[in-house]
């Protein structure tokens, strides 16, 4: 199939253009005319990749985080072959933070998880999206001897969203995200979690 190799560059290119306009005016700002202006393809290149905008951004949100899940796999066995300590690890990922420019590829996500929130036929795509997190999680904490790792990944993906959300509105720096994880891993080493949470006793109650 000697069109196979164009197929796929040209559908990159869309996505890599949906995620920048999302990025820059949300989810509106999408239409295929935009697109295709600025992935430098044919109007009906659009539409033959992707049917409808629903397939668009579905994929366009996947794409994203197959490629930070690929990212940060590579980190998560640099843990495990280098043998590094809870701290050391906190400061790679301040590196990483530091290192994630908060562009308008980066800002597409945020944009995309909040329309998920609108648009059930998404929602889907973010459980996926958010499930490849909790795994990679669950690998890191893992390597770091983090007791129920895979319990506290959800935790600790949202945490890091969540600062990564507050540093993109304040401007908040990288340093925030280390110490957050170290209170996390620390607050958790050599104790299991708690498999319950405790009973209100008469006075909590309403």
């Amino acid at each position: 199939m000697p069109n196979a190799a164009p197929s796929a560059t040209t559908r990159q290119r869309i996505i890599t253009a949906v995620l920048r306009i999302i990025g820059e005016g949300g989810v509106v700002a999408v239409t295929n005319r935009r697109i295709a202006r600025e992935a430098g393809v044919s109007l009906g290149s659009v539409t033959y990749h992707f049917e409808t905008q629903h397939d668009l951004l579905r994929e366009s949100l996947l794409h994203f985080v197959r490629e930070e899940a690929r990212y940060f796999t590579e980190l998560a066995d640099q843990c495990q072959t280098e043998a590094i300590d809870v701290e050391d690890a906190a400061s790679l990922a301040g590196q990483v933070a530091c290192g994630t420019a908060l562009d308008s590829a980066h800002l597409a996500p945020f944009e995309l998880y909040i329309h998920a929130g609108r648009d059930e036929r998404l929602r889907d795509a973010a459980a996926e999206a958010f499930r490849a997190y909790d795994r990679l999680a669950t690998r890191i904490l893992t390597a770091l001897g983090v007791p129920d790792a895979e319990r506290l990944a959800a935790t600790t993906v949202a945490l890091v969203m969540g600062l990564q959300l507050r540093r993109l509105a304040t401007g908040s720096p990288a340093e925030d995200l280390v110490d957050a994880l170290l209170l996390l891993a620390r607050g958790t080493a050599g104790r299991p979690v708690e498999q319950t949470a405790p009973s209100l006793n008469a006075e909590g109650t309403h």
